[in-house]
């Protein structure tokens, strides 16, 4: 593995605390002076809130909060430093809800998570995140960009071309989902083509123990990030692969979930960071992510908190072949068709794939129907199972995740 990326992975707590005092109340003020945050912070004193028990005391913003402050002429709800036409990009996530994007440099803070991994001057990555609409694939280039690694923008799909490619042009890193890498080494099986990836960066989605070993034994190192479209990178394993280090240009908070109290140090809770960056000044953003604190620092040297990484959703939002899922999604398929009554997503696993279940309540119908609904309106493909009505259990749960983490 690589050395750091920079000093500030190895800093003291006294010093990474003396530059949240100076950090903190500027980003603060930041955001108290645009519209979008309306009287949110109103009355606060900006130059007080240098610690983590100040900024504890300032309300939560969720992302619900951006989806109802942006609109038609002002995509990004006055919640940025900049006008929308000021930045390099404008991605949409489901909602819609639209982020921000810069090409300055390492904007998303993935450099330093691509370096954990060992990926440097020499590698070609090949970048199997999408570069329609979402922003995964330009985070991860600008990452690979900030550790002088070659980029081939490959998104996904046709994955005879991506061995090919691979194959061709040397790739010697992968980023993607954590399961899609296993879909390109199987095709390379399969064609009976050798490659040369040793180093798999990953996010969007799980990485389950087992995928994790199956790539271990071909001398694939993975190692995965915790990131956002809104907050960039948060976490990031490094080859130590004790929890997920906090990024330098991130504080996060674990809460009790709907709330913004902290939680006691190693009990899961729900992740709200604040970005340090001054573009995007998003102050206490629930993520809507469960987690913990992993008391004491990684072996590798790197120096911030550590989290347990993803155990779940504070909300029933689930990630399902790196998509978000969402509640008003499904109720959205509901209306679609009268015959149903109730419809219950649950994302589950076959071999070392996700795989979505659709479980409908529903007098007649036809299947077809609602198979196309549900890949029209929760933007994957999913098996549908038509179900008597009054039979999906009373729990309240409209998305169940039923995938064993380990």
């Amino acid at each position: 593995m690589s050395g750091y990326f920079d000093d500030l992975e190895t800093r003291s707590a006294d010093e990474r605390a003396e530059a949240i005092a100076r950090e903190l109340p500027a980003q603060v003020a930041r955001a108290q002076a645009l519209p979008g945050y309306g009287g949110r912070l109103e009355g606060v004193e900006a130059s007080q809130i240098t610690d983590m028990a100040a900024l504890a005391k300032l309300p939560v913003l969720r992302k619900s909060d951006l989806g109802a402050v942006q609109g038609a002429g002002n995509p990004l709800g006055g919640l940025t430093t900049r006008p929308a036409s000021g930045f390099a990009h404008i991605f949409q996530s489901p909602g819609p809800i639209y982020e921000p994007g810069g090409t300055e440099h390492d904007w998303w803070r993935m450099g330093r998570f691509l370096n954990a991994c060992g990926i440097g001057r020499g590698d070609i990555v090949q970048n199997c995140f999408g570069y329609h609409l979402t922003p995964a694939g330009m985070i991860f280039e600008s990452g690979a960009r900030a550790v002088g690694a070659t980029v081939l923008p490959a998104g996904t799909g046709q994955t005879e071309l991506q061995v090919t490619a691979a194959h061709d042009v040397g790739t010697t890193a992968y980023a993607g989902t954590p399961d899609y890498l296993k879909i390109i080494l199987d095709k390379a099986d399969e064609m009976g083509v050798k490659l040369a990836i040793t180093k798999a960066a990953v996010g969007g989605g799980a990485l389950f123990p087992s995928l994790r070993q199956e790539y271990a034994d071909r001398g694939i190192i993975c190692l995965q990030s915790y990131a956002t479209a809104d907050l960039g990178n948060i976490a990031y394993e490094s080859d130590a692969m004790e929890g997920m280090i906090v990024d330098e240009g991130v504080i996060v908070e674990i809460v009790t979930p709907g709330t913004g109290d902290p939680v006691a140090p190693g009990q899961v809770g729900e992740v709200v960071v604040t970005t340090l960056n001054a573009d995007y000044p998003l102050i206490r953003f629930a993520t809507g992510d469960l987690s913990a604190v992993l008391e004491g620092s990684s072996p590798c040297g790197r120096t911030n908190m550590r989290i347990k990484g993803w155990m779940g959703r504070a909300d029933q939002t689930t990630k399902i072949k790196g998509m978000f899922v969402r509640p008003e999604q499904v109720a959205a398929l509901v209306a679609k068709h009268p015959e149903i009554s109730r419809a219950r997503v649950v994302a589950g696993r076959e071999g070392e794939m996700d795989v979505m279940t659709v479980r409908i309540e529903a007098t007649g119908g036809d299947e077809a129907a609602f198979g196309a609904s549900v890949a029209e309106v929760l933007k994957l493909k999913g098996k549908v199972e038509i179900v008597s009505p009054g039979s999906l259990p009373n729990d309240g749960k409209v998305i169940e995740d039923a995938r064993d983490y380990g």
